[in-house]
């Protein structure tokens, strides 16, 4: 099955999702299988264009907050059953996630996430430095003080959940108009009343945005304030290893961001510049490997030197306490989102799309949901940053 481009679009729909990523799958597919009708998913490019393209992501349920542990342990079990519901192979590696921790206040933090995460059943646990070596032996113990490791955590690939969930949901009927950009969307009062695209106008009796980096520019179209920043993430992928790689965790030098992980026949690499600006620009930059490089030769020396092939970069979607925004916005009532998931979005999508159709059919979700949302930076709510952040 393929989804190609609409030289125009469906007249009308009840619900009209702008975004095609993993988490925009994901609520099409929920709401699907709930019975709900008459869904059109528009795209400005293809399916999975933007940062859910990446090639490999990490799903994980070890955070500091208990309701992303809930969102990320959800998850986890989703993808775990994925081959069966919806049905397709994603992929799924399940490594473990091994954080390397160098201060007595990460150490601190990370025992504090653990006692939290196996409260609500993650099977996380602190280790010490010579075991996070025999889990991952490129790493150099000197300066470790301690480890954060959950057998349950891993990586699948994210294009494949995509397609998985966007297969499952057009034999459902939904349709996936990509090439399709939304230029407009009309109200009358306190309602969305159509979404205008290049290829024609939706009228439409409810709006979801899950447009990822570029949900702050929907939002701007119907007056809501969405506060996300699109920021460049860049990874390279080392040549084939020979011997090939120990199959290791997904390993995290928790101070710098450095994290490496098993890929086909080598290693990918990632680390998030701290210099980065602000922006849309997804230019993959060679230069940005010496970063890495300089973490890895006090860190994991072997991986200082490897070759590398290929790299890639992506946005993250950013707010500005690093949690995602979800939520019914209070002032347009049938205009519901679901962004700014700060790189969390892949590894907490299916949980997502339950919400997401809960909200949408106007029933109780697995758990409230209510301090994402949106309204928390104008209303002076509890902001919850999540200390767990990659």
């Amino acid at each position: 099955m393929s989804f190609s481009a609409f030289r125009t679009v469906p007249t009308s729909a009840d619900v009209v999702i702008i975004g095609a990523g993993v988490i925009g799958a994901s609520t099409a597919f929920h709401l699907a299988e709930a019975g709900v009708r008459n869904i059109v998913v528009v795209e400005r490019g293809d399916l999975c264009c933007g940062s859910s393209g990446k090639p490999i992501g990490g799903v994980r349920a070890q955070f500091s907050d208990p309701l992303n542990i809930e969102l990320g342990s959800r998850s986890l079990r989703a993808y775990q059953a994925f081959p069966h519901r919806p049905g397709a192979d994603i992929g799924l590696d399940t490594v473990g996630y091994l954080f390397l921790l160098d201060s007595e206040q990460q150490v601190s933090d990370f025992e504090t996430g653990v006692e939290l995460q196996n409260s609500l059943d993650v099977p996380s646990r602190m280790i010490s430095p010579s075991e996070a070596r025999r889990l991952c032996p490129y790493i150099r113990t000197d300066g470790l003080l301690a480890a954060a490791y959950s057998p349950a955590d891993g990586h699948a690939r994210p294009g494949l959940v995509v397609q998985g969930y966007a297969r499952a949901a057009a034999r459902a009927g939904v349709v996936f108009a990509t090439h399709t950009a939304v230029s407009g969307i009309h109200t009358a009062g306190d309602r969305v009343t159509g979404v205008h695209t290049g290829h024609g106008s939706i009228a439409c009796a409810t709006v979801i945005c899950t447009a990822g980096a570029w949900s702050a520019q929907i939002g701007e179209m119907v007056g809501i304030n969405l506060p996300i920043r699109p920021v460049r993430r860049q990874l390279a992928f080392t040549a084939p290893l020979e011997p090939p790689a120990p199959r290791i965790p997904f390993t995290i030098d928790f101070a710098s961001s450095g994290y490496f992980h098993n890929s086909d026949d080598g290693l990918l690499f990632g680390l998030a510049d701290p210099d980065q600006e602000d922006g849309f620009d997804t230019t993959w930059t060679p230069e940005w490997l010496e970063l890495f490089r300089t973490v890895a030769r006090r860190r994991a020396p072997a991986l200082a030197d490897m070759e590398t092939v290929s790299g890639w970069a992506g946005l993250y979607e950013n707010t500005p306490d690093h949690n995602a925004l979800i939520g019914r916005s209070a002032e347009l009532p049938n205009f519901l989102y679901a962004a700014g998931f700060s790189g969390h979005g892949f590894l907490q999508a299916p949980a997502i799309g339950e919400v997401m159709r809960d909200l949408y059919l106007e029933r109780e979700p697995f758990t409230d949901i209510s301090p994402l949302s949106a309204d928390r930076f104008r209303d002076g709510a509890d902001i919850r940053p999540e200390a767990h952040v990659v």
